[in-house]
């Protein structure tokens, strides 16, 4: 890949930038400019959790990726978050998609499940060398947006956090340190948005990056099918917070403002990490 002397100096001032610069339409498109590959894992061959597979940019031109690891939720199994893992591995990512030991496990097994996933991503994996350790997120849907903000609290080093329509009994997460993009869904009636995403939102400190974006006309398994606006905000928030690639920062602030597809978004602005 021959650099121009803007991307070599945008290389320069920040070396885990990957891709060109985004637009809406690449970070709305079903695909992004990565060509992907996946893999297997075998709940025979891990522990801690139930297996999964493995999406990764098929390049090894760019150097490492920052990785990802995603849960299902109470019942769910991985093909329902299946579509996260070809979208974002397509935008510069390494992404996970578990199995949970059973599909009836809580958010504090599963919070348990996606560190040991990321584990077994970065140190036994096919892929672990197309991984930087050091910039890692999570993401999960219902219980398993539970488990991330669990996991999220027992391992502050963790760069972005991303639960989709978020269930926990624990309502208060002043612990967290790792930024959060909660996404909730103004039809909700298993996980209410009053009762689980903006309690999550609010109790997150005042000082840490941190975003609420309500889908509307949406369900709490709105998360399990393909949703640009979902894939749109997650991929800027993992840009940003994983890469720390401030290009991405223009889709977050100014705050969205409420649309067909947004009912609401909150946050602070300008991000900080």
């Amino acid at each position: 890949m021959t650099m121009t002397p803007h991307s070599a100096q945008a290389a320069a001032e920040n070396p885990y930038e990957r891709g060109p610069a985004p637009t809406t339409a690449s970070i709305e498109a079903a695909r992004g400019p990565y060509a992907v590959s996946e893999t297997s894992v075998s709940s025979l061959g891990v522990t801690g959790f139930g297996g999964g597979t493995i999406y990764y940019p098929t390049t090894t031109s760019d150097g490492t990726f920052g990785a990802i690891a995603i849960s299902p939720g109470y019942t769910g199994t991985q093909s329902s978050i299946a579509w996260y893992g070809p979208r974002l591995a397509s935008q510069g990512f390494v992404v996970f998609t578990i199995d949970t030991n059973t599909t009836l496990d809580q958010p504090d097994s599963r919070g348990r499940q996606l560190l040991a996933a990321l584990d077994y991503l970065t140190q036994r994996s096919s892929v672990r060398g197309r991984i930087d350790s050091t910039r890692l997120g999570v993401m999960g849907h219902s219980m398993g947006g539970g488990g991330s903000l669990e996991a999220a609290k027992s391992r502050p080093s963790l760069q972005a956090a991303i639960p989709l329509t978020g269930w926990n009994t624990d309502k208060t997460w002043p612990e967290l340190r790792t930024p959060t993009l909660l996404i909730g869904a103004d039809g909700d009636s298993i996980a209410p948005v009053a009762s689980h995403s903006e309690p999550f939102y609010q109790s997150l400190p005042s000082t840490l990056d941190k975003a609420y974006l309500e889908l509307n006309n949406a369900d709490h398994f709105t998360p399990n099918i393909s949703n640009t606006t979902i894939a749109k905000y997650s991929i800027s928030w993992l840009k940003r917070f994983i890469d720390n690639d401030t290009r991405y920062e223009q889709f977050l602030c100014p705050l969205p403002r409420p649309s067909a597809t947004i009912e609401e978004y909150r946050g602070n602005c300008p991000h900080t990490s």
